[in-house]
């Protein structure tokens, strides 16, 4: 058992049985009446985000979440093998685990994979990631007020947009928080 003073972003909480990822917390103290923890946290296996408030010094249970590094490997069907690294041990993460971040995922990349009892909870990807662009139109400079954008596949099959002057094979990075364009990487 902890007490909410110990919340810190990342900390798994077990609530109701189920099992809350903090993603953002705020300790609040008011000029008038007690402190409280403001929390934004999501579900971990529905992926759902609710804030909730809990008073100073409440107790919660925390719940024994090992966070370790992993290779991928390859795409079985709907799941996907993971590597440890330190011990050469494979798991299968289902698709719905690693959801989002397939967008993202090139085999060999390195993951930091959440495990509790023995289920994986989540994947966290780096901040961004390296990827080719394997198909984008050409871009016509036309008349705009600001700089355009335009479609491109990226060679995980993922569509995103990116400036006009980027073309066929360049290699660009990518915010795996939501997908945006961050600039070119040159070899």
């Amino acid at each position: 058992m902890a007490t909410t003073n110990d919340i810190k972003n990342g900390t798994v909480l077990k609530l109701e049985g189920q099992l809350w990822n903090v993603i953002e917390f705020q300790h609040v103290k008011p000029g008038k009446g007690g402190a409280f923890v403001r929390t934004k946290m999501r579900n971990v296996m529905s992926g759902k985000v609710v804030d909730k408030t809990f008073n100073a010094g409440l107790k919660i249970e925390t719940a024994t979440v090992d966070r370790r590094d992993y290779q991928y490997l390859y795409q079985d069907g709907a799941d996907f093998v993971f590597m440890d690294t330190s011990d050469y041990d494979q798991i299968t993460v289902s698709g719905a685990t690693v959801g989002d971040a397939t967008n993202f995922m090139l085999e060999n990349q390195m993951v930091n994979i959440a495990i509790h009892e023995g289920t994986p909870l989540y994947i966290e990807l780096p901040p961004s990631v390296v990827l080719e662009i394997t198909y984008t139109e050409p871009g016509l400079q036309g008349d705009r007020s600001s700089a355009g954008t335009k479609p491109a596949t990226l060679e995980t099959g993922y569509e995103i947009q990116v400036p006009l002057f980027v073309e066929n094979n360049t290699k660009v990075k990518v915010d795996t928080r939501d997908g945006s364009y961050l600039g070119r990487v040159s070899e």
